[in-house]
């Protein structure tokens, strides 16, 4: 386990799928991070690589061959490697290999890096394509889950609030696949109040479009409670599990989608898909601030 620390914060972090398991706010003296009830959910703060979301089928083709990869894709469930370690930093990679290889056929570098300031929490993915002349397809994304209630009062007594104040696309789900082609409008000018029953089409996704946006997660009261910059992605994902009431909200800043649901299967087709030359190198970011 990991450890990162300094007068505000306490951060635990695990080697495989280089997983924020705790953020400890000592002078709020909570836990902000999702305890990975299995009964509810057992991960706090997955990376999604190479895929966000589920494929249709769980299978894609790509130069005239199938290949079949679970929901969110696979380095969530590996080991990575520490690459540099301090105080307040670390820097974990994952880079191709053969097993990899039979499912993504890809070479890639995937570097997650945290970074302590203050009270804040900064996540980077940077994401390189070592290969001389190929290109690689990718998305990539966070699943981070925080405890509510955090300091007294219920699910329902927390909302999210949006800056900018604009409406945004809303990407509905049809079982787990996106519809981006009929989007509804959502308003931030009202923040959200969180209510279990919204959630029974899984996840509340927003188009960001790549602008830098600010989400507010609190009480009324405004207390205690998170601040999440999203730096450069494409959507957001808002989620809890249907119809459990589990304790906890997941605010997830994605640089892809799940498969929509006229996916042609090819994979250099699918929508939200990014693409990196060769020798190119990908970078994306949100930070969290425990208050």
């Amino acid at each position: 386990m990991i450890i990162l620390e300094n007068d505000k914060l306490k951060v635990q972090i695990s080697e495989h799928g280089a997983e924020l398991i705790s953020a400890w706010n000592k002078e709020a003296e909570l836990e902000y991070i999702w305890y990975g009830d299995p009964m509810y959910w057992g991960r706090h703060a997955p990376n999604l690589f190479p895929i966000v979301g589920r494929l249709q089928g769980d299978q894609y083709e790509l130069a005239g061959q199938t290949y079949y990869m679970n929901q969110h894709g696979f380095a969530r469930n590996m080991d990575f490697l520490i690459v540099s370690e301090q105080d307040d930093a670390v820097r974990l990679r994952l880079e191709d290999s053969e097993s990899t290889r039979r499912i993504y056929p890809f070479a890639f570098i995937f570097d997650v890096i945290f970074t302590l300031n203050g009270s804040s929490l900064k996540v980077e993915y940077e994401v390189k394509n070592p290969a001389s002349h190929d290109s690689l397809f990718f998305s990539v994304g966070g699943h981070p889950a925080f405890n509510l209630p955090l300091d007294g009062g219920k699910f329902s007594d927390y909302y999210l609030s949006v800056t900018p104040e604009k409406v945004y696309d809303r990407i509905r789900l049809v079982g787990p696949y996106s519809n981006p082609n009929v989007p509804t409008p959502f308003s931030s000018n009202i923040p959200l109040r969180l209510r279990q029953e919204d959630y029974h089409d899984d996840a509340i996704i927003l188009k960001l479009d790549r602008q830098k946006t600010t989400f507010l997660l609190a009480r009324l009261a405004n207390q205690h409670g998170m601040e999440m910059t999203i730096d450069n992605a494409q959507f957001v994902g808002v989620w809890t599990p249907a119809g459990k009431d589990a304790p906890f909200i997941a605010v997830e800043p994605w640089w892809g989608i799940a498969d929509t649901v006229d996916a042609t299967g090819n994979f250099k087709e699918k929508f939200g898909v990014n693409v990196l030359a060769a020798g190119d190198t990908f970078n994306g970011s949100y930070s969290m601030n425990f208050f």
